[in-house]
This record gives structure tokens, sequence and C-alpha cells, in this order.
């Protein structure tokens, strides 16, 4: 889909298939092209679902993704403390100016559950060193 749409390659960094199995899609140094705005200084993941037998957007992982997608957060959070962890919704703009992004307000409804809800235990304030690690990586290896 993302080549139909110009990209070269896979937005997301990270590819978590029903079975649980991560694929890593575009180096972390790389910049993404999965939150338009957002893709410099942060990383993408991606499931395997998120639409219902109706094709509507649903909370469709497998416990084998639920497990995947929570070690895969904790190895990330490792290496990049103090990073914010959300879905696509969450980045959405706050219309009605209330200091709230509310279900009418999102562009996109993925993850199609609440990411920052339920990694809460990973949460933590942006850091420098966060930002600082992921400009080393991408001066590193030439990420662009």
């Amino acid at each position: 889909m993302h080549r139909r749409r110009g990209f070269n390659g896979t937005g997301y960094h990270y590819y978590i298939r029903k079975d649980g199995t991560v694929h890593l899609t575009r180096p972390v140094e790389r910049i993404g092209a999965h939150a338009k705005g957002f893709n410099e200084g942060s990383i993408g993941i991606c499931y395997e679902g998120g639409l219902d037998c109706r094709g509507r957007p649903a909370d469709t992982r497998t416990l084998e993704q639920r497990a995947a997608l929570r070690l895969l957060i904790h190895q990330l959070l490792e290496v990049f403390p103090g990073c914010r962890v959300c879905g696509h919704r969450d980045l959405s703009l706050d219309r009605n100016g209330n200091g709230e992004i509310e279900p009418e307000e999102w562009m996109k409804a993925c993850p199609c559950f609440d990411a920052e809800q339920e990694f809460k235990e990973f949460a933590a304030e942006d850091t420098e060193e966060t930002q600082s690690k992921l400009n080393y990586l991408k001066n590193k290896k030439g990420g662009k």
C-alpha cells in the first residue's frame, strides 16, 4: 500500500503478524512514513488486523500480538527511555481546543485501542536524551 502511494517501502519500522512474529520493516535510524507531522523522532509500529468482519476499525489483536507488542515497546523504551507511547489517533489535532483529543477529533481510529492507557506504566515525558539517541542513530547510519 505504501509503495502505491509513492513511498519507498513500508512507512512503519515494525510490523507484528497475527502469530506474534515481529518484523523489522524499516531501520529505526531511518525516518518513518507512518504519522504525518510526527515521523521524525518517532518509531512506527503496525499490527496485522485492526478491522472487524465488516471492515470497521476494531481491536482485533491476538494474544500473541498483544504479548509481542508489549515486549517490543518494553525493549524500545530500554534503548529510548522517556518516549511517549501513543497511537495515530492520539496525534490528531485538538479541534475544539479543550485540551483533549476526543473520538470525534481522531483523523484515524488506529490502533483501535487506547495505547497510552494500555502502556501507561511505561509512560514518561519526552527527554533530550531520547531525541539525542534517535539523532545519533540517524546520523550514524545515514538515515533519511
